[in-house]
């Protein structure tokens, strides 16, 4: 079974991308596939609402969406982490969120998949869980499975996430969470 980590964060090498790259090493180490979107090193334009995608046709935007759309559906669970930013994703990760309604305009290609979500403020209490939310509820437009890490909403972190040993704790649940609920799937 396959793991997508999406790292919606512009900053490359930052913490998002550092977080995405761990939890996607611990799946592996579970015995999982794994791939990866990088918002960093992609050129993601934002949704034009044009309506082509509603007539059955591919979205006519060429950038580097193109290769995530396969991606999403290849997974078999979506992990996504945001920093926060003004109160909730950042505006590259939202026109990927905004972007995949191809995917539901078309058979709710992500329906029943496993996601969950992380986000990294820059306090204990700096917007992480609405952050979190606006993942799920995209997560939930498309008809998947939501999960968190166990007791609450996902991984909660503080920056810089690499020092922050309780929210590490939350993104190390999620991940087995996520890897629990695709190994009973598999029964």
């Amino acid at each position: 079974m396959k793991i997508l980590g999406i790292s919606g964060s512009p900053k490359a090498g930052g913490n998002n991308d550092m977080l995405i790259g761990k939890v996607m090493d611990i799946a592996n180490e579970r015995g999982f596939e794994t791939d990866t979107v990088f918002i960093s090193s992609s050129k993601i334009a934002p949704c034009i609402a044009c309506g082509v995608c509603a007539t059955g046709k591919r979205c006519p935007i060429d950038d580097d969406m193109q290769p995530v759309y396969d991606k999403l559906v290849d997974a078999d669970a979506i992990v996504v982490s945001s920093p926060v930013y003004f109160g909730t994703m950042t505006a590259q990760l939202k026109a990927l969120c905004d972007r995949s309604v191809v995917h539901r305009r078309h058979g709710f290609k992500l329906s029943n998949k496993v996601g969950a979500a992380m986000a990294i403020g820059g306090s204990r209490n700096g917007g992480q869980e609405k952050t979190i939310q606006s993942i799920h509820e995209w997560m939930h437009i498309h008809g998947m499975i939501v999960i968190g890490d166990g007791g609450h909403f996902g991984g909660i972190l503080k920056k810089p996430a690499a020092e922050d040993e309780e929210g590490m704790k939350t993104a190390v649940d999620t991940i087995n969470k996520v890897c629990d609920v695709l190994e009973l799937m598999k029964r």
